[in-house]
């Protein structure tokens, strides 16, 4: 896969935030992790209310990507759907239930990343 700019990330996660926004995701944070690791550029991490929200959450990211060409090589956490992680090399998203969001508490692990400010385009996710 190639490296892609700056701004075809944001687009990407501007797409996925507006998934989430969708299904009701709560709290969603985008943190910029690309001086503090390798593993991505960005994190997206949020928490629903139950596992089929989150398993919700998760299917309407993996659908609004999709649309933008990209699949997720590596996927963790479906079934369980307590913490689903959806790796798109660049963009990792994060869906998690709030007692395992707290417990692992990645924005506190990752406090030194910024968090990015970006605001969803309103289009309907079906």
């Amino acid at each position: 896969m190639s490296k892609l700019t700056d701004r075809q990330l944001r687009l990407r996660l501007k797409r996925a935030l507006r998934a989430a926004e969708a299904k009701k995701a709560q709290e969603i944070v985008i943190l910029d992790v690309r001086k503090l690791t390798s593993l991505a550029d960005y994190f997206l991490i949020c928490h629903g209310a139950n596992p089929r929200q989150n398993q919700a959450i998760a299917d309407a990211i993996q659908a609004e990507l999709a649309g933008a060409g990209l699949s997720a090589p590596h996927q963790e956490g479906y079934r369980r759907a307590e913490w689903i992680v959806l790796d798109y090399v660049q963009i990792v998203a994060h869906v998690f239930n709030s007692k395992t969001r707290n417990f692992y508490g990645l924005e506190r692990l990752w406090r030194g990343a910024p968090q990015v400010a970006l605001t969803a385009e309103r289009k309907p996710v079906k």
